[in-house]
Order: structure tokens, then sequence, then C-alpha cells
């Protein structure tokens, strides 16, 4: 019995790496902050395009700080290749800058419309003219006539 807890207690300690080759997890295990035991399919799904011996050297190469990020990258990368093997992200990427574009086009053409309302707005706006009394401040309506005296029409 206790054979088989020694057993249990490696095997669930041991990370998503060393669990898939089958062999124990040393302590100072370089996949084990980065492919915990319980996700199995990231490591998979890494392994598959990069292989194991390339994704150590890769996190031994790099500062601590940086292979976090690294590993959920190259685990990005590797299901957008799954799902489009061809382009992987560069597909997504140029979708969306696609996408992007045909908005700023939108965009371009709204605010081309926006001036063009507000022109023609400016433009309709009504404007005093000769023919309308103007009722200034102290009262007296202003016929728009220069001369008030000259009544040459009558």
């Amino acid at each position: 019995m206790n054979r088989f807890h020694k057993l249990d207690k490696m095997t669930s300690t041991r990370c998503a790496v060393c669990k898939y080759f089958r062999r124990r997890c040393p302590p100072d295990c370089i996949f084990a902050p980065y492919f915990p035991n319980n996700d199995p399919q990231k490591f998979t799904c890494v392994h598959r395009f990069y292989g194991a011996s390339n994704i150590g050297k890769m996190l031994e190469e790099m500062p601590v700080h940086l292979r976090a990020d690294a590993v959920d990258s190259l685990y990005y990368e590797a299901k957008c290749r799954i799902q489009d093997p061809v382009y992987g992200c560069v597909g997504i990427i140029s979708s969306l800058h696609q996408q992007i574009q045909i908005a700023q086009s939108h965009l371009a053409k709204a605010q081309a419309e926006l001036s063009f309302l507000d022109a023609n707005l400016a433009a309709a706006e009504p404007t005093p003219s000769h023919s309308e009394p103007l009722v200034q401040p102290n009262g007296v309506v202003d016929h728009g006539l220069v001369e008030p005296l000259n009544t040459w029409f009558y």
C-alpha cells in the first residue's frame, strides 16, 4: 500500500510535460510553472508544433519574467495553427486589419456626410432680409428703408 501511495504522490505533482513523457518531474523542472498537470492539452498542443526540446531551449534562453507570456503566446499560436494550418495567427491578424480598414472607410464616409449636411444646414438658415421688418431694441419697427420719409411709391 505504501508503494501505491508514493506512486500517487508522484503522479499528482508531475507537470503536464513530465506526465506526457511518463517521467519523474524534478524539483527544478523548467516546464512545471508553465505547463501545470491540470491542463495537459496546453502542452500537447504546443508540443505538436514546436517539440518539447525546442520549447525547453526557448524557455532556458529567455528571462524568467517573460517565460509565462512566451508560453501563452506559443499556445495561442499553436491553437491558431490547428484551426488554420496555412495562415495561423497571420490569418487572424490580416482579417482584423481588413475589418479596421473597412470601419475606417465607413467612418470617413459618415464624417463626409455629416460635413455635407452641416454645410447644407448652414446655407439653409434664414437670414434677415429687407422684406421682413426688424424690431429694434427700442421697439421701433425698421422696414429696411434708408430714408423713411422718401415715399417715391406714393
